[in-house]
């Protein structure tokens, strides 16, 4: 076998060493569900606005046009009490030709959410793989969502932390805290689509972080996490409409079983 191909064997080794070492413990995709009450909680508030006459993120750019790259709010939403923070921002679309999101929010979580995790195998784990990064940052980032000039969600994608500025946690504790996170921060009805966005998508955002850990280990540079050519980790587009027509076709279904049951 030539030296290259030994190389190469090499290095595909130490990525499966390193994929099989963060997926220790993992949970099973198949046993993330979709929340049920995401679907209608998220067409209330759809609903609410459009009866209003309203856009969903009128209150938070105050009724202007966004500035590109501002923080909506400025100093963020957050919610101190639960742990987790958002803002809202849109690139130039020279930065990013041809997509078509209006902007996107930027999700977090809060020190308290993570301090004492970060010592578990997980994270251990992806801290030798982004190559033990220090960091005082007191967040660290779990998820963006796009959005399109309707103000409705079309994309999650995650990104690298040169973006954010933080860090990142281990593709478990992310998704462990993307499950149960619930918002109040002041934003009640964008807090609302965060939260049911991620509850209607939660199998599709366990691949989507797996899938970001796959582009870091892929790449072969030292200081990953500060490699400008790598930026957009994972992305995949959303149809909030399908699943909300598969919701309802599927509650159709048991109600008709049941009514099938109740006359036998």
């Amino acid at each position: 076998m030539r030296r290259q191909e030994v190389r190469s064997e090499m290095r595909r080794e130490v990525r499966a060493q390193e994929l099989s070492e963060m997926s220790a413990g993992r949970r099973s995709n198949g046993r993330l569900s979709n929340d049920p009450g995401a679907g209608p909680r998220l067409l209330a508030v759809y609903g609410a606005l459009a009866e209003r006459g309203e856009h969903l993120l009128g209150g938070l750019l105050g009724g202007a046009l966004p500035k590109q790259w501002s923080h909506y709010p400025e100093d963020d939403a957050i919610d101190a009490g639960r742990g987790y923070q958002w803002f809202y921002h849109s690139h130039s679309p020279e930065d990013r030709p041809g997509a078509i999101e209006h902007g996107h929010i930027h999700l977090f979580a809060r020190r308290p959410l993570w301090g004492r995790r970060l010592q578990s195998r997980s994270e251990k784990a992806f801290a030798r793989l982004c190559g033990q990064p220090a960091s005082d940052a007191h967040t660290r980032h779990l998820l963006a969502i796009g959005f399109d000039a309707k103000g409705l969600p079309i994309s999650l994608f995650t990104v690298n932390s040169w973006v954010t500025g933080d860090l990142m946690l281990g593709s478990d504790l992310t998704v462990e805290l993307l499950a149960s996170m619930q918002l109040e921060t002041g934003h009640p009805e964008i807090d609302a689509v965060i939260e049911s966005t991620v509850r209607m998508c939660l199998p599709e955002i366990a691949h989507l972080v797996s899938a970001r850990d796959e582009a870091l280990v892929l790449h072969a540079g030292p200081d990953k996490l500060n490699a400008r050519s790598l930026e957009l980790l994972s992305e995949l587009a959303v149809d909030l409409d399908a699943k909300l027509r598969i919701a309802v076709c599927s509650r159709k279904t048991m109600v008709h079983a049941g009514f099938r049951g109740m006359r036998s």
